[in-house]
């Protein structure tokens, strides 16, 4: 009985983790689907009041690029479970996971397509192949590897910073500039046909951004996640305060200066934005990993944030997806069109109360089924099978 505790609690931390990390991803996302201006990379121009320009600093110093390497982190630890599980049940663990990632890559074209070509999906199905390849490293080689690849990228962008010093044509923005965003909201704001055609037309140049700057980023969090989910760093983190204290320590010092040198070269200008991302590729994993730590040390003593979080990260597909579904409602032609119309700190208002509804939505939806809806279809689809029972059993636990 105390083996079984100690797993659930385990696994509601991981799930919590999840959780928290769905709150940041919207918080960062729903700027995108209410701008045309910040997908090109600028500010919105009808909000310019010290409010507006105070969350803007917040979101991209404490939130951008942090909850996306959470999500991928977990990703990566989830891979070595479904790799155990596989191996107690004596399954072929490869078919079943090239199944998963076709369904997430479906599942991700649809998104990017109908909903928000920021989509991070594709990007899993894409990073989960060569995380297939390398799952038989040692923890101690993937992180060696995680730590390799984040360097190489950013020495990349130093060397796009120093081109754009020299004169070169490089940007850190997309190309078109304010042309661009009024095209892309004018077109937000029209038929939901206009609507998928600016996703589609966008598709080429963010494709770029993830081959150059969030697909490496991401694999080598999945790096790190498959090293500690192969020496079982969560199964119980009590023995570990230690070392989150440190990792803490780390990512509030020197994560939030990397953050803020960032901030500053999107924003103010100060340095070129090429060397702004390359400090932030290497910083941003030590704040993410100090938001992770405080977190895994909050939980055991605030039971109801545990389960506050779980069960949103539970059902963080299905979620990640509805999110995208009502932001799309609110801010384009596919519902009441107010893009350009919402201020920065009522969109953060905005992504709060979303969050609140999913989270009183996955606990309603949970105590009924094993699975939320677009998760028990992606079950389905990896296992090639109807799943177990829908319904929990009247314990309220998985039978």
């Amino acid at each position: 009985m105390s083996k079984l505790r100690l797993e659930s609690t385990r696994l509601d931390s991981v799930d919590a983790l999840r959780g928290f990390a769905l709150l940041g991803i919207l918080l960062v996302n729903i700027a995108y689907l209410a701008s045309g201006y910040r997908m090109a990379g600028l500010p919105e121009p009808g909000f310019s009041s010290p409010a507006d320009w105070g969350v803007r600093w917040g979101v991209t110093l404490l939130v951008e690029n942090k909850f996306y390497l959470l999500f991928s982190f977990l990703f990566g630890y989830s891979f070595t479970l479904q790799m155990a599980s596989a191996a107690r049940r004596g399954a072929g663990f490869t078919p079943m996971f090239l199944r998963r990632l076709g369904g997430l890559f479906v599942l991700g074209v649809a998104h990017s397509v109908l909903l928000f070509p920021g989509d991070i999906l594709t990007t899993y199905a894409v990073v989960g192949l060569a995380l297939l390849a390398l799952r038989n490293l040692s923890p101690r080689r993937a992180l060696w590897l995680a730590a390799a690849l984040t360097m190489v990228l950013a020495l990349g962008f130093l060397v796009l910073a120093a081109l754009a010093k020299m004169g070169y044509p490089v940007t850190g923005s997309i190309a078109g500039g304010v042309a661009e965003a009024n095209l892309a909201d004018q077109l937000q704001q029209g038929t939901p046909a206009q609507v998928i055609s600016d996703h589609v037309r966008k598709l080429s140049f963010i494709a770029v951004a993830r081959v150059l700057f969030q697909g490496p980023a991401v694999l080598a969090a999945c790096l790190v996640g498959l090293a500690l989910g192969k020496m079982s760093a969560l199964r119980d983190v009590s023995g570990a305060t230690a070392l989150l204290r440190r990792l803490q320590w780390l990512g509030f010092t020197v994560g939030l200066l990397g953050a803020l040198v960032y901030t500053l070269a999107t924003w103010n200008g100060v340095g070129h934005k090429f060397l702004g991302q390359a400090v932030d590729l290497v910083t941003a994993p030590l704040l993410a990993a100090a938001y992770a730590a405080t977190l895994l040390r909050l939980l055991p003593r605030f039971p109801l944030l545990t389960r506050v979080l779980a069960a949103p990260g539970r059902m963080a597909l299905s979620n990640y997806l509805a999110q995208s579904l009502i932001c799309s409602l609110i801010f384009t032609g596919y519902g009441f069109a107010l893009i350009e119309r919402v201020s920065p700190p009522a969109e953060v208002g905005i992504a709060v109360l979303i969050f609140i509804a999913q989270a009183a939505c996955s606990h309603w939806y949970l105590r009924a089924h094993r699975y939320g809806p677009v998760e028990f279809v992606l079950r389905w689809l990896t296992y090639w099978r109807r799943p177990g029972p829908s319904r929990v059993s009247a314990s309220g636990t998985d039978g």
